[in-house]
């Protein structure tokens, strides 16, 4: 009775020990990477001396979990700075007749475009 309770016990010991961590991977401190690939006899050689960023694709390679890259960024137009400097004086003049016909969202909404194409400007200038 007490042997069958015993192996019941190493049983459910075992299948905790094969269930997936639970925090992710990249989450997890060295310390706690080390212990689970120690726990796990992944075959790494050479844990405790590893460090979070050799260890982690070890473990995943043991794992067999494909890493995931990040998704692309799409870059936002830069254009050159001769192209912004143009668009800044065809909305000057937009501006200009905004003014003219007093349209105050219109005049708003330029004097804001403007200035985020100087910044943009000045931004590409510098890289």
């Amino acid at each position: 009775m007490e042997e069958e309770i015993k192996k019941e016990e190493t049983q459910e010991e075992k299948k905790e020990e094969q269930a997936v961590p639970e925090k992710p991977l990249n989450k997890m401190t060295v310390i706690e990477l080390r212990e689970f690939a120690l726990a796990k006899n992944l075959g790494i050689v050479g844990v405790s001396a590893m460090k979070k960023e050799d260890l982690l694709p070890a473990i995943k390679e043991a794992l067999g979990i494909k890493d995931e890259e990040p998704a692309a960024k799409v870059p936002a137009e830069k254009g050159t700075v001769a192209a912004m400097k143009e668009k800044i004086v065809l909305l000057k003049e937009e501006k200009r007749t905004a003014i003219a016909s007093k349209d105050k969202k219109k005049i708003n909404v330029l004097r804001r475009r403007i200035n985020r194409l100087k910044k943009r400007s000045k931004k590409v200038a510098k890289a």
